[in-house]
């Protein structure tokens, strides 16, 4: 059982992922087809793509739709509870341009570590 004794934990548990808050972006930017996903993500499996959207559904972040078409068709989109997110999702990503270099460099020397 996780740790889940104050607001980090809880959503550390949800958002962890290494993809997870760049699905979450990219649907609330009109993405919403799984190959759209991997074609914004391709360092990403499909599989470990698959994986995280579906725990992004089950944490009721995300909600998929599947067309009754063959091929089937998914489309996903974002709960009320995923877009209550974004705010915080585009704070973190105004942070990281602001220090955009200093981070650069912080992970650039680790690498070489």
């Amino acid at each position: 059982m996780p740790n889940l004794n104050c607001g980090l934990d809880l959503i550390g548990e949800v958002l962890y992922g290494k993809w997870k808050i760049r699905l979450l972006w990219f649907i609330h930017q009109g993405f919403q087809r799984p190959s759209e996903l991997q074609r914004k993500i391709p360092d990403a499996s499909r599989r470990v793509l698959n994986v995280q959207l579906k725990e992004l559904e089950n944490h009721e972040l995300v909600g998929k739709i599947i067309y009754p078409v063959v091929p089937p068709k998914v489309e996903y989109y974002l709960t009320d509870f995923g877009k209550s997110l974004i705010p915080v999702i585009a704070a973190i990503g105004e942070w990281g341009d602001q220090n955009d270099q200093r981070l650069r460099t912080l992970i650039e020397k680790n690498i070489q570590s």
